[in-house]
């Protein structure tokens, strides 16, 4: 069955491209569009959708309203949030309303087709350097009662699990951190979802946002 997907954007000549490109790809099916965030919620309501190409600008609802409200079904598709600029306030703003990553909208299309085939397979939506420039800005945040939750959170792990953790916060897939720690790719996977349990996040950008506030990332 093809990868289901929603793209909501308000630029109608951004929509046609992803549109086409998305098309292009026999693993992956646009099965609508949408112009704001409320269009956005209301397809996802209506029909079943895997995954949301999410513009954030958008008027009236914007993306991270939407997200958010998307966020809270029971069912909730994957969201990817688009942007032009790299790591800022909105983007922030849309991974702590639930999005799964993002991705710029200037991205080649291999990238924007392999995050939407990553998100499904539960693997990284941000790139490495992405990742790294949105734990930088996460470090520079002072506020120390969300460190010190984070600190609470992650002592749930155990030491094998915080190894994961720490390789998820780098932007490593899945089969990565299995080559790396010697273990099978489908343990990495269990164990994932054993880490998203224990510190109570949905995707791999909660892991990394508590275990950079955690300080599994400096050196020891």
């Amino acid at each position: 069955m093809p990868i289901r997907v929603l793209v909501a954007d308000d630029d109608p000549m951004v929509v046609t491209g992803l549109k086409y490109l998305l098309e292009s790809d026999q693993e992956i099916e646009v099965v609508g569009t949408a112009g704001d965030g409320e269009e956005a919620i209301a397809q996802v309501r209506s029909q079943s959708v895997d995954v949301v190409l999410m513009d954030l600008g958008m008027p009236g609802v914007d993306g991270i309203a939407a997200t958010r409200r998307i966020d809270q079904r029971p069912d909730a598709p994957y969201v990817i949030a688009l942007t032009t600029w790299d790591v800022d306030d909105a983007v922030m703003s849309a991974l702590e309303a639930g999005a799964s990553g993002f991705l710029l909208k200037t991205s080649a299309p291999d990238e924007i087709i392999g995050a939407i085939k990553s998100v499904m397979a539960g693997d990284a939506v941000l790139s490495p350097r992405s990742t790294r420039r949105l734990l930088d800005q996460i470090a520079r945040d002072p506020a120390v009662e969300q460190r010190r939750a984070a600190e609470v959170a992650v002592a749930r792990l155990t030491a094998r699990e915080r190894e994961v953790a720490a390789a998820v916060a780098q932007g490593m897939t899945n089969a990565a951190i299995g080559a790396q720690l010697y273990l099978a790719e489908a343990t990495i996977k269990s164990h994932v979802a054993t880490i998203q349990s224990k510190l109570g996040v949905a995707n791999r950008v909660g892991i990394a946002v508590l275990a950079e506030r955690a300080g599994l990332l400096r050196p020891a």
